[in-house]
């Protein structure tokens, strides 16, 4: 018999909790459902766990699709160039079937942010644009909120790594658990509960949001002055949603934001990076870019400035906004001082935006939603999806009406008007 110590207890007794989270506040798993999981080779313990109490819950088939750090690298280090821009669609197209046929999707996130540093950044670009075209019929499933589905974290030794620099393997990975855990909000006695009270303020915030119909934002602060123009016909959404399946879900746990679909169009200005990006192994900072027509025209970063214009370079979407989104800078990701290189925490710290690909869930269907419906109306199209965080305590957010007028909606990075 195997005796856990108290550190092995504690992360053993959360990654059950985060895995109940992820099952019933995160997919809401229906009876007879299956479930489509992707997850990297360190997630196994909690893709365990969540396979466990998904079949609980009714789940009829869950399917895990790995993806395993040096098998990804070994094809950096010896697979012939000009097979860089293939992917296997097929096995993408496999997942959108499934997903067309119903079943939800849970995604454990927890590879390595560093692992393609160093390596040939034109084939890294090229594997990725092939990926995303490959996942392209998939992800506009997802975007649309067709079905039911969830991002959870799961702490791996390279990640850790990252987070907890200097600090031996044995206390890294448990720190960034208990960080995980402390963030996705599963340390109380009742998660399910204290996670349908934060759903229900998120609600409320968004709610005042929608009332409000502003027509666009204005954010200000060092190296910002940007006012983003809102998409025609435009929702705010935060926390649980409806998918169309009829199903309840948390697309992401964590989550301290509520969102929108920017037009792609008017966004007029210049902003600046408050925290830094990574992406495919490269950390960009400081990045600095100017919109003219809803188009970034300008764009500059401290470090990684060369891979932040392959990613705008990606298509015609990929210089356009996406998404905007709120999230006060008392946010417990930001209190924690973490940066955890992973969007689905980092942009739970601030204020963003994000390049590319909108979400049709944020648009009204007065309009009609085919893509050419949700095009004239202001969203944008691309490959990619990728936040970065612009908030701070020194950035404030006013809502501008169609008259011309002010609203303050957060100073200081605050939320100005409680709900």
């Amino acid at each position: 018999m195997v005796t856990l110590c108290p550190v092995e207890k504690r992360v053993e007794a959360g990654i059950d909790r985060l895995a109940q989270a992820a099952v019933h506040v995160g997919l809401n798993v229906r009876h007879g459902q299956q479930v489509i999981v992707t997850a990297p080779l360190d997630a196994v313990p909690l893709v365990r766990q969540i396979t466990k109490h998904a079949y609980k819950a009714g789940a009829s088939l869950v399917t895990t699709f790995y993806s395993d750090d040096e098998s990804a690298l070994a094809r950096f280090g010896n697979a012939a160039e000009d097979t860089f821009d293939t992917a296997a669609t097929w096995l993408a197209d496999g997942m959108a079937t499934g997903f067309r046929e119903g079943a939800a999707r849970m995604a454990v996130t927890g590879g390595n942010p560093a692992l393609l540093s160093g390596q040939n950044p034109d084939l890294v670009s090229r594997a990725s644009r092939a990926a995303s075209i490959a996942n392209r019929p998939a992800l506009e499933i997802i975007t649309g909120f067709a079905v039911n589905w969830n991002i959870v974290a799961a702490a791996t030794p390279a990640w850790a790594a990252l987070v907890f620099p200097g600090e031996p393997e044995v206390v890294a990975v448990p720190k960034l658990w208990e960080a995980i855990f402390a963030a996705s909000r599963i340390n109380g006695d009742n998660p399910i509960a204290d996670w349908a009270e934060h759903n229900e303020q998120l609600h409320r915030r968004a709610d005042y949001l929608n009332d409000r119909r502003f027509d666009a934002l204005h954010f200000t602060g060092p190296g910002t002055d940007l006012t983003i123009g809102l998409a025609d016909g435009h929702l705010w959404a935060g926390g649980s949603s409806k998918a169309k399946n009829g199903i309840v879900c948390n697309p992401n746990i964590p989550t301290e934001e509520v969102f929108t679909t920017p037009h792609r169009l008017q966004v007029e200005g210049y902003v600046r990076s408050t925290k830094p990006l990574s992406y495919q192994g490269t950390l960009i900072e400081g990045i600095e870019v100017r919109f003219e027509g809803g188009r970034i025209v300008e764009a500059h970063a401290s470090k990684g400035e060369s891979v932040l214009g392959r990613v705008l370079d990606t298509d015609e979407g990929a210089r356009r906004l996406g998404e905007v989104a709120l999230v006060p800078h008392s946010s417990p990701i930001s209190q924690s001082g973490l940066l955890f290189q992973n969007t689905l925490f980092d942009e739970n710290a601030s204020s963003h935006i994000a390049l590319g690909q909108a979400y049709s869930e944020c648009m009204t269907d007065d309009g009609g939603k085919t893509p050419e419906d949700l095009a004239r109306r202001g969203a944008n199209s691309s490959l990619i999806h990728i936040d970065w965080m612009i908030g701070s305590g020194e950035v404030s957010v006013s809502g501008l009406d169609a008259a011309g007028g002010s609203v303050p909606l957060m100073r200081a990075g605050e939320w100005v008007t409680s709900v």
